[in-house]
């Protein structure tokens, strides 16, 4: 499956966001955070990621090196997306939480495991 376009967010509706990204190339992750969540991730550039409602109603948590911004709905609690920089080469990313895109079965995708608690 190539990159396609998808709407998602929280589970209130407070905060939506259209994105561009390739439901292909997901992962778990076994950090602290991530795997508490039961997050599946996939990553999208910044630039093909647009916030259309909500942005007053985000709430930022960071922890360890504190380069992603875990941005959460501060009415219902659900994070549907973070903001931070890619560990690779510095660009600016969106990792997007695939449970909370519109219309996406999570049991139909396969997904790497990510090792984050090296990070």
């Amino acid at each position: 499956m190539a990159s396609a376009h998808y709407r998602g967010g929280c589970q209130c509706g407070a905060v939506r966001y259209e994105v561009d990204a390739d439901l292909d190339s997901t992962v778990t992750c076994n950090c602290s955070r991530c795997h508490k969540l039961g997050w599946i991730l996939t990553f999208a550039s910044s630039s093909t990621f647009n916030l259309t409602s909500g942005e007053d109603r985000l709430t930022d948590y960071q922890f360890n090196k504190k380069t992603l911004h875990h941005l959460f709905c501060s009415i219902c609690g659900i994070e549907s997306f973070a903001r931070g920089t890619s560990p690779k080469d510095g660009r600016e990313l969106i990792a997007v939480n695939v449970r909370c895109l519109d219309g996406v079965d999570p049991a139909s995708l396969h997904p790497k495991q990510l090792d984050g608690r090296s990070f």
